[in-house]
C-alpha cells in the first residue's frame, strides 16, 4: 500500500529565527522531542485510501485548520507542523506509519488518529513510548482508562453509551420489539453491540438476529437480506460510511422498513445519506453531539457562519454537507486550546497534564449545553448526546441531552 505523506509548517525555521535574533537568541521553553521555540510537530494517521476512505476528509480538514492557526501566528508563537499519513484503515500499516512518526519524525504527540482497530494496534506502543495519544477519532470505551493507559485519551462520546441510549429508546417506543443487528466484526462493532445489550438489560432476548461483516467485504447485501428474513421491526446499523450507505439502500430495495438506528460515526449527509438516497433514509434515528451543517436551525448560528467562512477560505474543496468537516474543526480547536494551555512547557508530560485539565471548555460547533471536561481520572471529554431523526435531506434534533453512563 502506498503511504501518502502530507505535512507543512508555516513561518521561519529555527535557523532563520536564530539568525534574526543574533547572539541574544535563547531557548524560551521546556521541550521534549517534537517541540522547540519555533515549531510543534503533530502526528496523525487517517484512511485516505481503503474501505474507510470516506473519513479521509477529516485529515484534509485538520490540515486546513492548522494552516489557519499558523496564519494567525501559531501556538504561543510556534508554528504547527502537521504530519498526516495514510494507513488505509489497516492496523499493520498504522503500526508502520506511527513508528515512523514517533521514531523518525519525532513528533511531540499523536492527534485524532482514526479508527478503533487501527488505534488498538498502536495503543500499547504509544503508551510504552510515553507519547501523548490525544483525542483519538474513535468512540471505543477503552480510550478512557487513564490507570492502564495514561497517554491515550478519547474525545467523542463513547460507543457503549450510545448503544445504551438506542436500547432505551427502542424499549420505550417500539411495540413487540424484535431487534436485528448488523455489526462490523471488530472492537468498534463489539463496543456498540455490548452497549445495546447492556441497555436492554433483562430484555436482551429481544435481539433476534446478529450478523457481522468484515471491513474487507465488498458489500453487506446478503447480511441485510438475512436480517429482513427474521421479521425484525428494529434495525441497529453498526457500520462505517461505505457500508452504512449500502445497508440503507439495500433495506429499501428489498422493502424492509424497520425502525432504523444508525451509529453516529456514519451520519454524514454528504458521504452516507446522499449516496444511500435521501428517500431511503427517512426516519432513521441517530445520536448527535455536534451541530449538523445540514440542519437549518443552525443557519444563523455564529459558530456555523464562522465555520462556513473557514471552509470557503481554507478548505474550499470540502463539502459543507459533510459532518466530518465539522468534527475536524471542533476536535482541532480542542487540541489548539490544550497546546495553548501548555504555555512554554511543551513536554509530553505537561501536554497530557493539560489534556486532563480541561474545565467547561466551550468548543465551536458542539451542541449547546455540552462542554469539554476532563480530569486525571476522567478521560472522556464529551459525555452527552441528543437524538436526531433524518427528515427530507437533513437531520433534525429531538429530545433532551442524554449523558454518558460509562465514564
Amino acid at each position: 500500500m502506498r503511504t501518502t505523506r502530507r505535512g507543512f509548517v508555516g513561518g521561519a525555521s529555527a535557523a532563520t529565527a536564530m539568525l534574526a535574533g543574533g547572539a541574544a537568541w535563547a531557548q524560551k521553553g521546556k521541550y521534549d522531542e517534537g517541540a522547540s521555540d519555533t515549531e510543534i510537530k503533530i502526528g496523525h494517521t487517517n484512511p485516505y485510501s481503503g474501505p474507510a476512505s470516506a473519513y479521509g476528509v477529516i485529515g484534509k480538514a485538520e490540515e486546513a485548520y492548522w494552516r489557519m492557526v499558523n496564519d494567525k501566528g501559531g501556538i504561543n508563537g510556534r508554528k504547527v507542523k502537521f504530519l498526516t499519513m495514510d494507513d488505509g484503515y489497516s492496523p499493520p500499516k498504522t503500526v508502520e506509519v506511527v513508528r515512523q512518526l514517533v521514531e523518525q519524525d519525532k513528533v511531540l504527540c499523536l492527534f485524532n488518529t482514526l479508527g478503533t482497530p487501527t488505534n488498538t494496534a498502536i495503543h500499547k506502543y504509544v503508551n510504552q513510548k510515553k507519547v501523548p495519544h490525544l483525542f483519538v477519532a474513535t468512540g471505543a470505551s477503552k480510550w478512557g482508562k487513564p490507570k492502564e493507559f495514561p497517554w491515550t485519551m478519547g474525545w467523542q462520546p463513547d460507543y457503549h453509551t450510545e448503544g445504551v441510549i438506542y436500547a432505551k429508546h427502542m424499549l420505550a417506543n417500539i411495540k413487540d420489539l424484535k431487534i436485528a443487528v448488523l455489526m462490523q466484526n471488530d472492537d468498534y462493532g463489539k463496543d456498540y453491540y455490548e452497549g445495546l445489550r447492556d441497555g436492554l438489560g433483562k430484555d436482551v432476548g429481544k435481539i433476534i438476529k446478529h450478523v457481522t461483516y468484515e471491513v474487507t467485504d465488498p458489500t453487506i447485501d446478503s447480511q441485510v437480506i438475512q436480517l429482513k428474513d427474521t421479521g425484525a421491526n428494529a434495525f441497529f446499523n453498526i457500520t462505517t460510511p461505505k457500508f452504512a450507505a449500502q445497508a440503507i439502500r439495500k433495506a429499501a430495495e428489498i422493502g424492509w422498513k424497520p425502525a432504523h438506528y444508525l451509529n453516529n460515526v456514519s451520519v454524514s449527509v454528504a458521504s452516507v445519506m446522499k449516496p444511500a438516497g435521501f428517500e431511503n433514509g427517512q426516519g432513521i434515528i441517530t445520536a448527535f453531539y455536534l451541530k449538523d451543517p445540514t440542519d437549518k436551525q443552525w443557519d444563523n448560528d455564529a459558530d456555523m457562519k464562522a465555520w462556513r467562512e473557514w471552509m470557503a477560505k481554507y478548505n474550499p474543496g470540502g463539502s459543507t454537507a459533510d459532518a466530518s468537516n465539522v468534527l475536524a474543526y471542533a476536535v482541532s480547536y480542542t487540541m489548539q486550546k490544550t497546546l495553548e494551555q501548555c504555555g512554554n512547557d511543551l513536554t509530553r508530560a505537561n501536554l497530557m497534564k493539560q489534556a486532563a485539565n480541561l474545565k467547561k471548555l466551550s468548543v465551536p460547533l458542539v451542541l449547546p449545553g455540552i462542554t469539554i471536561n476532563t480530569s486525571p481520572t476522567d478521560f472522556y471529554p464529551i459525555q452527552s448526546v441528543r437524538l436526531s431523526v433524518f427528515k427530507g435531506e437533513s437531520w433534525e434534533l429531538f429530545g433532551d441531552l442524554m449523558s454518558n453512563e460509562s465514564a
